[in-house]
């Protein structure tokens, strides 16, 4: 049976980094199921995830957040060059996309780097030896970035919501929503979901 499974999430986004290791847990349990990596670009400069969002994504997740990050979550957040990078990245190197992502989540949410200009980047590019155009670091959403928007905008209309995060697994002609709510604070006990789903 064919199976993919779709992630709408913004790296800037708390609630999408703790679904970040949902997906890496499946990614793990099945490593050759194709992922589709959507960056939502929610966070555009005008406003922030707010320290109320941040401390219930730590009580309710196993993540952890930066000294730093907590002290600066009510600043407003910009994601445009980080959904440029992850567009860029999951159209040339699609197998380095869900490391790359979250690497750069844990430099976001540890480390408070904002990723708002080329050299915040540097580390990543080094690390995953990649070499992203110019256009990744201007300050609009590329064609690839719009491109993925357009996706979510399509994959929206068949789920019926236009809340982010959103994880789907599609098996066959079959599309699932998976409550990612259920399984932060135990990322791998979404594996057996998915396996039922995969089985049914």
């Amino acid at each position: 049976m064919n199976s993919q499974l779709f992630f709408i999430y913004d790296s800037h986004c708390p609630w999408s980094y703790a679904t970040t290791a949902l997906v890496n847990s499946i990614h793990s349990a099945y490593p050759e199921m194709p992922m589709h990596l959507w960056h939502f670009a929610h966070y555009d400069g005008s406003d922030s995830a707010g320290k109320k969002q941040v401390d219930a994504v730590a009580n309710q997740s196993a993540v952890e957040f930066g000294e730093d990050y907590l002290d600066c979550s009510n600043v407003p957040q910009n994601a445009t060059l980080a959904a440029n990078l992850m567009a860029w990245v999951s159209h040339k190197h699609p197998e380095l996309a869900l490391k790359v992502l979250t690497v750069l989540q844990q430099q976001h949410f540890i480390d408070n780097t904002p990723f708002t200009d080329k050299a915040d980047f540097s580390d990543i590019a080094e690390q995953f030896k990649l070499s992203p155009p110019g256009k990744v670091f201007k300050s609009e959403l590329t064609k690839d970035a719009e491109f993925a928007l357009g996706e979510i905008g399509e994959m929206q209309d068949i789920i019926a919501t236009t809340a982010f995060p959103a994880l789907m697994l599609a098996v066959g002609d079959r599309l699932v929503l998976l409550n990612h709510n259920l399984y932060l604070t135990k990322p791998d006990a979404i594996v057996e979901a998915v396996a039922q789903e995969l089985n049914a």
